[in-house]
């Protein structure tokens, strides 16, 4: 009997639609699971916000559930301040590591350093919950005569843990830039500094960019680590040195307990943080798409 062989080629057009197949189902199982969240908080959420006021809930000053009291004002402040402030904390710190990995590291350093930075991202969050308790929040304590669990804590805190994805990212967009560019900067006369920070990084801004809203959304959905060190007060802030409740602890310390409309006053509580991750995520694009113009 003849035997039968299957064509190299058509061979290669099985794999090509396997492969296509795979990777569509991956993003439409992707696009559902969002579409899921997405309908469980609104139909969870929306019945509390329309209940307690859309301005009373999202301008309110006063959380006190068993007064049916829900103003997630003092929450909305916590996690821009505790978030704006890791960011300034983290991001220079971040991006300056991810040079040095990149571009000026020793290859015996390099073998060393990396997997730190890799571990740091395996580390759970309760771990360096326990940090800020342990570190953190006794030199603060020791250096300012307050409690220690403040903004501040929780912002020194959040800017380590972002660490880890912004150094990754950032590094692999430096690395992923063209030798050209540094080529050509080093024949203009340009130093090695120079080439590097006005040069490369110009061109793994976008890449850099990406790495910084990860980080940005690590940080603000950060729930038990914050908790642990930043005083859990839904007051509004008055300093950094003050205590405060962010939108993500609140929903994790009360949510255990909760019931009826309480329950459904977190549930749009998370509703109003998945807002706010959204309105990060445009505005990097409208950013990302300014300088690409």
């Amino acid at each position: 009997m003849r035997e039968f062989k299957i064509s190299p080629l058509l061979k290669s057009k099985a794999q090509s639609f396997l492969f296509k197949t795979l990777f569509f189902l991956a993003a439409v199982f992707s696009i559902f699971a969002l579409g899921i969240i997405c309908l469980f908080l609104l139909l969870n959420g929306a019945p509390a916000i329309n209940e307690i006021g859309v301005l009373n809930f999202l301008t309110g000053r006063e959380w006190k559930p068993l007064q049916n009291l829900f103003g997630i004002l003092p929450m909305i402040a916590g996690s821009v301040y505790v978030t704006a402030l890791a960011l300034v904390l983290g991001v220079p710190s971040g991006v300056l590591c991810a040079v040095f990995l990149a571009r000026f590291c020793p290859k015996r350093l390099y073998k060393i350093a990396k997997p730190a930075v890799n571990l740091m991202a395996g580390i759970p969050s309760v771990i360096y919950g326990f940090f800020g308790l342990s570190v953190i929040v006794p030199a603060i304590q020791r250096l300012t005569g307050t409690s220690g669990k403040s903004v501040l804590a929780a912002s020194v805190m959040l800017a380590i843990m972002i660490l880890p994805t912004i150094v990754s990212v950032s590094e692999a967009s430096i690395r992923a830039v063209d030798e050209s560019y540094y080529e050509g900067a080093r024949a203009l006369g340009s130093t090695r500094e120079q080439a590097v920070f006005f040069c490369e990084l110009r061109g793994a801004k976008q890449g850099i960019g990406a790495g910084i809203v990860l980080g940005t959304g690590r940080a603000i959905g950060e729930a038990l680590a914050v908790s642990m060190v930043a005083g859990n007060q839904a007051v509004m802030p008055k300093s950094i040195l003050g205590g405060v409740r962010t939108l993500t602890s609140n929903i994790v310390l009360e949510m255990g307990y909760a019931a009826d409309l309480h329950r459904e006053a977190l549930i749009a509580t998370a509703v109003v943080l998945f807002v706010f991750v959204m309105i990060i995520n445009i505005c990097f694009k409208l950013i990302k798409g300014g300088t690409d113009a």
